[in-house]
């Protein structure tokens, strides 16, 4: 079994017994201490316990009480505490809500809302099988040792291939990326297949259009900007990149196309996704300068690289204790690069791209900045969608009677004096009626001229 999943997958020293961690599910219950998951569900892993630096467990109900009460009321925890959200997120989602928190951050629960059989009608389809052919070569590569895929037969890789298989029929035209199956298997940790489908859907066509297709053209075109970035922020270290032959394409479509889940520890894998899905693909910009700088970042490692293979090794060779979540975390969230700095650089990249590269030019606009940008493109599209449906009603009203016309009034033959006299006070009738208690001040005026 072992020579079936590759030779290369099992280290010595991890696992005394090969068929214990590759058999069926059954035999994980077997006695030894290299049988047993860690809390991530990884036979022999060294994560059984939370670290030091991990929060207390008081410190975690607290926190899984806060989300609760955020995902009670999601639509006005977007809408008005939206701060609060991201700062929980780069805190750590807690692992018990997981499930429930990343469907709600990158919009999934809306697209399965909205298209409630579609993914069932995916899953009962024929695939193609040219497709069906290339996932069954890559499923038992997907975390060989975690307990949910250790069996081809078990529910982990069957579920992995209904979701890959799934979105081969969805978008047809951009087929299987290799790059999917780890990604699909880490939404799959955490969620049901139909879930997680609907999670890989916009991943691929929300955050990272472009990665995933027959062109990659989103992948050139972050990998220019990427460089860019690193001139700027870490000047030094680029410099050293560019003499020895490094180009960001040899190690970028890696961490960005799997979001980093063969490059890091699980735990800050978790962290990682947990942020990304917040805030977008910046995150994943922070997460790479973090790294090189890690690995380049002082004159004594850059002397101890040479050349093209010894670079290339130490970006894959950080030391784990640089890379655990609470150390490794804090760093990324503090480098110096906004979404207006990211927004500018490819802006300025696009222009400098080839005219002359093959494949469709890369399209950065069907980019969302994360999930508040998700939520807000949801709401405009649902009140779009309220009122298409609606058929204006036309209303006939009968006209309106003819008014009858106003009659200009009678003022011939009329002083102005009794004009002024009946507007200022009401008449009153006497039979002998004194023209003196009745004169008025113009009246008078007038009589001293006659």
């Amino acid at each position: 079994m072992a020579q079936a999943l590759g030779e290369d997958l099992v280290q010595p020293g991890e696992l005394q017994d090969d068929s214990s961690s590759l058999g069926s599910d059954s035999e994980l219950n077997g006695p030894g201490p290299y049988r047993q998951a860690d809390r991530y569900g990884f036979i022999g892993g060294s994560s059984a316990e939370p670290g030091p630096g991990h929060p207390p467990a008081d410190l975690i109900r607290q926190r899984e009480m806060k989300w609760v009460e955020m995902t009670s009321h999601w639509e006005k925890t977007m809408s008005r505490r939206y701060k609060k959200v991201k700062m929980q997120c780069r805190k750590g989602i807690p692992s018990a809500l997981r499930a429930r928190c990343w469907p709600l951050l990158c919009g999934a629960h809306v697209c399965q809302q909205n298209s409630c059989d579609t993914y069932q009608e995916l899953a009962e389809a024929p695939g193609d099988p040219q497709w069906m052919e290339t996932i069954g070569r890559d499923l038992h590569r997907q975390f060989p040792l975690h307990e949910m895929f250790v069996s081809p037969q078990g529910h982990g890789q069957q579920g992995l291939l209904q979701v890959l298989k799934a979105y081969t029929l969805y978008r047809p035209e951009q087929g299987y990326c290799q790059a999917q199956g780890p990604v699909a298997a880490v939404l799959l940790m955490y969620l049901p297949p139909e879930e997680a489908f609907w999670c890989l859907v916009q991943i691929c066509e929300v955050y990272l259009p472009g990665y995933y297709g027959p062109h990659m053209e989103g992948v050139r075109l972050d990998a220019e900007v990427f460089a860019a970035l690193l001139r700027r922020l870490l000047p030094r270290v680029h410099k050293h990149l560019q003499q020895v032959g490094v180009g960001p394409l040899l190690y970028l479509p890696e961490w960005f196309l799997c979001l980093f889940a063969r490059s890091l520890p699980f735990p800050t894998v978790l962290r990682v996704w947990d942020a990304f899905l917040s805030e977008g693909v910046k995150v994943l910009f922070r997460v790479g300068l973090t790294l090189v700088r890690l690995a380049l970042g002082t004159t004594e490692q850059r002397l101890a690289c040479p050349g093209l293979l010894e670079t290339l090794g130490a970006l894959r060779a950080i030391p784990p204790t640089q890379l655990q979540e609470e150390v490794f975390m804090p760093q990324v969230h503090s480098v110096a690069l906004s979404e207006r700095d990211l927004q500018r650089e490819i802006k300025a990249q696009l222009v400098q791209l080839p005219a002359s590269a093959s494949g469709p030019p890369p399209r950065p606009q069907a980019r969302l900045p994360g999930a508040q940008a998700i939520f807000e493109a949801q709401q405009l599209a649902g009140t779009r969608g309220a009122t298409r449906p609606e058929v204006p009603r036309i209303v006939v009203q009968p006209p309106e009677e003819p008014r009858p016309p106003r009659r200009k009034p009678q003022t011939r033959g009329k002083t102005f004096h009794g004009l002024l006299t009946r507007s200022r006070a009401p008449r009153i009738e006497s039979p002998a009626r004194s023209h003196r208690g009745s004169t008025s001040s113009l009246d008078t005026r007038f009589r001293s001229h006659f």
